[in-house]
């Protein structure tokens, strides 16, 4: 990460590296870590085309973040709150009825072209997030379907840290 920030046009204030080995996204802030998050990436591992349920790798942004004002646990379907708030599972092997969206979003967008920018790999296309989710026993071990998966309260502590911009370096 360190060489990709200073391979950076402008001087990089805010920057997540989420580590898929270790499932755990860090917050730097001028070079220094200020946050370290629980998280869970992709149940089928990393990659980074359209389809693959995968967790994309590399250099990408903060595109747009969504809900605000939501309250936590509401559920999101097509980035909208639909007033429904999710049961939250904090059980390691519970399973929800479905893939819900909860809380905040962090609507990523790729950086690399051919990578995870453009044709069949673009992260954004791909409606790739961090967000929150309804299964928080699952958090700490490869459980998505290509998302960065956090705890609900630890994604509305990012989300209200981190600006619209930010980069993030996803690795394995």
């Amino acid at each position: 990460m360190a060489e990709r920030l200073a391979a950076a046009a402008e001087p990089v204030e805010q920057a997540l590296v989420v580590d898929v080995s270790s499932q755990r996204l860090y917050l730097f802030e001028s070079g220094e870590l200020v946050g370290s998050f629980p998280v869970s990436t992709a149940e089928r591992g990393t990659g980074n085309r359209e389809g693959s349920l995968q967790t994309p790798l590399g250099l990408h942004r903060v595109d747009e973040k969504i809900g605000a004002d939501a309250q936590r646990g509401m559920i999101f379907r097509g980035r909208q709150p639909t007033g429904e708030l999710a049961e939250i599972l904090q059980g390691p092997d519970e399973r929800a009825a479905r893939d819900d969206v909860t809380s905040r979003i962090l609507w990523l967008q790729g950086l690399e072209p051919g990578v995870n920018q453009g044709g069949d790999v673009d992260s954004k296309q791909r409606y790739i997030y961090i967000h929150g989710t309804p299964e928080e026993g699952r958090i700490g071990r490869p459980a998505s379907h290509g998302c960065v998966r956090m705890t609900n309260a630890d994604v509305i502590t990012l989300f209200d840290r981190v600006r619209e911009g930010a980069l993030v370096d996803i690795i394995e």
